[in-house]
């Protein structure tokens, strides 16, 4: 009877679309058999950072990796893009699995062998690169998804593009990049992809652990620059000129009511940040101008709107009201990442198997931001969160992304490798 029974539901299994456990097993055993090939990828991406649009390198290893593999490569694509396309041996749709391959503009400070020291300009500045948001270990694992999946080619059902995108923390000053010229340069057409998934290491989350949330996971950002114009004047005679320093300091103050005064937090969150202030030159000299930039993160489309208004209210009425002058600019990055509803309750399943479903965590929307939301606006999209923090050790003591002591443990990569694997094949065999 026990025979019978389990026989029926391998059936039920293979009829309702579901991978077979066989298929289950190979992605997982596969998985587990390059993980150390894959820690040495992450290694040598660490080492040799890249900046935005300037990927070179890296695009060049990812590229040859894929060729290697069989897979039908395009290079060149938004500045450094790389797109592999992966043919199934059998008839169905296409789905897409993305990873960001950008440094940042920091120095690192963590002791590993594999330390990068890699200086470069940025916006006309000397500074060190670094990894510092973890996108080295996507790369490795999307590079260890595509030769899981490779090895199997001739059971999948339908088609798998690997999307290896660049400046995914934003373009040189004066450039386009990232989702949003990837997308504009018809990375979902040619084959039209039907689906698209994604991850993000979380220093922050325990190695083991995956976490999601359906509908609006991260925020909607935007950058502002307000530049106040005052009159220049002899610090010892203020009443002589307009001071812009005390009129942006009232600016500063004034911005914080907005999200405390002005919207209603019960709908949705929201934050009005300063992130620099730089005006004058000396001590006793009153200077004619200062200039202030910082971010706006919204889940909602009204009060984006509402906040972009006020942010021009305040710091002009304020400016007028001293005598001074301010040009505000506000510049829309990134849209919600918003994980399509549908599609997450679809596959969530898929995770929790992968995972173990207590180790599948739903958490409340982050106010950070991520460009893999141009795709989601384009198709159904589910991006997830990685654990790479160090199992033990408390989550105050790790160091948080863009920080030169971010630091992620490697033995995350290869639950990565396999959710993405599993996301893409489930994805596939339920597709009708």
């Amino acid at each position: 009877m026990f025979m019978v029974r389990s026989v029926l539901l391998l059936g039920c299994l293979l009829l309702f679309g579901i991978p077979s456990f066989g298929q289950v097993s190979n992605i997982d055993q596969k998985a587990r058999s390059i993980e150390e090939k894959i820690i040495q990828w992450r290694r040598y991406f660490h080492q040799n950072p890249e900046l935005g649009n300037r990927e070179f390198k890296t695009a060049e290893k990812v590229a040859e990796h894929l060729k290697q593999l069989g897979i039908e490569v395009k290079t060149g694509v938004a500045h450094t893009g790389v797109v592999g396309i992966l043919k199934g041996g059998k008839a169905g749709p296409v789905v897409a699995l993305r990873a960001d391959m950008d440094g940042l503009p920091v120095t690192e400070r963590v002791e590993v062998p594999f330390k990068s020291t890699v200086v470069a300009d940025y916006n006309g500045q000397k500074t060190g690169v670094m990894h510092a948001c973890g996108h080295d270990t996507h790369i490795a694992i999307l590079m260890g998804v595509a030769e899981v999946l490779a090895s199997m080619k001739n059971e999948l059902k339908g088609t798998v593009k690997f999307i290896f995108q660049p400046a995914e923390e934003g373009a040189p000053e004066g450039e386009e990049g990232g989702a949003k010229l990837m997308v504009k340069e018809g990375v979902l057409e040619n084959p039209k992809v039907e689906a698209i998934f994604g991850l993000h290491i979380d220093s922050q989350i325990e190695v083991g652990k995956i976490a999601y949330r359906p509908g609006a996971t991260m925020a909607a950002v935007d950058f502002f620059s307000i530049n106040v114009k005052g009159k220049q004047t002899h610090g010892a005679y203020p009443w002589s000129g307009v001071d812009p320093i005390v009129t942006s300091s009232q600016i500063v103050t004034a911005l914080q009511t907005i999200v405390s005064r002005n919207l209603n937090l019960t709908q949705a969150p929201a934050v009005v940040t300063i992130g620099a202030i730089n005006g004058g030159i000396r001590q006793n000299i009153i200077p004619e101008e200062v200039k202030m930039i910082g971010t706006i993160r919204t889940f909602d489309e009204g009060m984006h709107s509402y906040v972009h208004k006020r942010v021009s209210e305040i710091s002009t009425h304020i400016a007028e009201s001293a005598g001074a002058t301010a040009n505000v600019k506000i510049d829309v990055l990134y849209p919600v990442t918003f994980n399509d509803v549908a599609l997450t309750e679809k596959m969530i399943g898929t995770v929790q198997n992968v995972a173990g479903k207590e180790n599948v965590t739903l958490i409340p929307a982050k106010t950070g931001a991520e460009d893999f939301s141009y795709y989601q606006q384009k198709v159904p999209g589910f991006f997830f969160f990685l654990g790479g923090k160090p199992k033990g050790k408390d989550v105050s003591e790790a160091a948080p992304h863009h920080t030169p002591d971010f630091f992620v443990d490697e033995s995350s990569m290869v639950l990565g490798v396999r959710s993405l694997s599993r996301l893409a094949v489930d994805y596939l065999e339920k597709a009708k």
